[in-house]
């Protein structure tokens, strides 16, 4: 196929002129004249309209599983929209794929998760659990449980819903009042939370905070918890190994539904196919998105218990709940495509004993920069917590914020995509990256550190 040929320059006016971008600074991106201009990607690489090749080490935006240019995704689109390019199912209707996709899912969740309500995108999915999960209590005849209580700093997307539910204090502080009902309890952050504390004895503790709040609300008021396995967008909290197994305990002791939230960690980003299932938990509602399709299509889904779904079909009327674009055939069927080359490839199972540990000990070697206070990964996940006097948490300017940008952009320079999160980098590679990648986004964040040196030290 051949390459467009962009006016580059036409389209940065263009993308000041018209184009609003998702979390972004507007006042920023005009003074810099738009946007970088992506064009193309193939396996693990972006490139731009100038032709720099970048090294994507956030697969996108936590999603590409399955690496850029993959043809059988195109075709399967293709193939799709020559038979049935949409339909929906309001009408006691759904297509092939849908259903086939909703089994093939409800396969992989395993346990009593034998059900599937698809969205279009993660938020659409929280926004499903929240009315799910209230609409549950009403319909047993408990309408008093409707508190549901999520984490601090926890993300669950961008509605009013899920900004409600996530907690985000940026997003909290713009575009209120939020949704009511809503529990936030201390978040499992051991390096920012607990330093040197115990890990296991600082896990129970954050547990414990569930149950704390559940007394504090009432436990006759409370519907459900959520979480996501490892928070992602919160800068990639790794919860030491007793947190979930106690979380868990707590929720059935009340009695409370347990909800994970695996947008991000879902579809082998761990080395299972949900993040659930790494920690051996077994939730009532689970909401999945991003790896689903690889991104190259919009989709969610929420999956949802046996006993859930009982009771939905025993109140003799319709759940009032559903999208225009739920259970949309074409990206049903991209979806199943991208999960046949995930099986194929063996690209769960390579994450958990193969990729995932080799950037476990590259991080590992990357913890020791003077400038690195801890380098955690877990599967192909991982953040690098960025400070000022080595052995301690200590940050830069004395307080979280402004480090993380400084050696993003010096990354991004030298050919590295990652993200910045407060004072700490994070990536989530795609599945399909290679030891010689992972290699090249270590030494990559290395160079960037050492070069971001000064700026850093004039922060004091």
């Amino acid at each position: 196929m051949a390459l467009k040929n962009y006016n580059v320059a036409e389209l940065r006016r263009l993308d000041v002129e018209h184009h609003l971008a998702a979390q972004q600074d507007h006042g920023m991106m005009r003074d810099i004249g738009g946007a970088r201009i992506i064009t193309r990607a193939d396996g693990c690489y972006i490139r731009d309209a100038e032709g720099n090749a970048i090294l994507d080490a956030m697969a996108g935006l936590w999603c590409v599983q399955v690496g850029y240019g993959r043809k059988e995704l195109a075709s399967a689109a293709y193939e799709q929209m020559l038979e049935l390019p949409y339909y929906n199912t309001f009408f006691k209707t759904a297509s092939p794929p849908t259903i086939e996709l909703a089994s093939k899912i409800s396969g992989l969740l395993g346990g009593n998760l034998s059900h599937v309500f698809f969205n279009s995108s993660g938020s659409e999915a929280i926004d499903t659990i929240i009315r799910m999960a209230r609409f549950y209590w009403q319909a047993k005849g408990q309408p008093e449980r409707h508190v549901i209580i999520a984490r601090e700093n926890g993300y669950h997307g961008s509605t009013i819903a899920g900004a409600s539910l996530g907690g985000m204090r940026a997003m909290h502080a713009q575009g209120g009042p939020w949704v009511p009902g809503i529990e936030h309890i201390r978040q499992p952050y051991l390096f920012n939370d607990g330093f040197g504390e115990d890990p296991r004895a600082f896990g129970e503790a954050a547990a414990d905070a569930l149950e704390q709040k559940i007394l504090e609300v009432g436990p006759e008021r409370v519907a459900a918890f959520i979480g996501e396995p490892v928070q992602g967008a919160g800068g990639v909290i790794i919860p030491p190994e007793t947190y979930w197994p106690r979380v868990e305990a707590i929720c059935r002791k009340y009695g409370i539904l347990l909800v994970s939230d695996d947008v991000i960690c879902g579809f082998g980003r761990l080395g299972q196919w949900f993040g659930f299932q790494h920690f051996g938990i077994k939730p009532d509602l689970v909401s999945m998105a991003k790896g689903m399709s690889s991104g190259y299509l919009p989709i969610s889904a929420v999956g949802v218990a046996d006993h859930i779904v009982e009771v939905l079909r025993s109140v003799g009327d319709d759940f009032v709940h559903g999208y225009t674009y739920s259970g949309h055939p074409t990206a049903a069927a991209v979806a199943l495509k991208n999960i046949e080359i995930m099986e194929n490839e063996d690209l769960v199972r390579r994450t958990r004993e193969d990729t995932g540990p080799y950037l476990a000990r590259r991080m590992a070697a990357l913890a020791e920069h003077p400038l690195v206070g801890e380098a955690r990964s877990l599967g192909l996940i991982g953040a690098v917590e960025i400070v000022s006097k080595k052995g301690t948490n200590q940050r830069f300017g004395g307080s979280e914020g402004p480090a993380g940008r400084i050696v993003r952009d010096i990354c991004i320079t030298n050919g590295l995509m990652v993200r910045a999160v407060r004072d700490s980098l994070v990536m989530s590679p795609p599945l399909t990256i290679s030891h010689g990648e992972i290699d090249d986004i270590v030494d990559i964040i290395a160079k960037s550190l050492d070069e971001a040196a000064p700026a850093l030290a004039a922060l004091g």
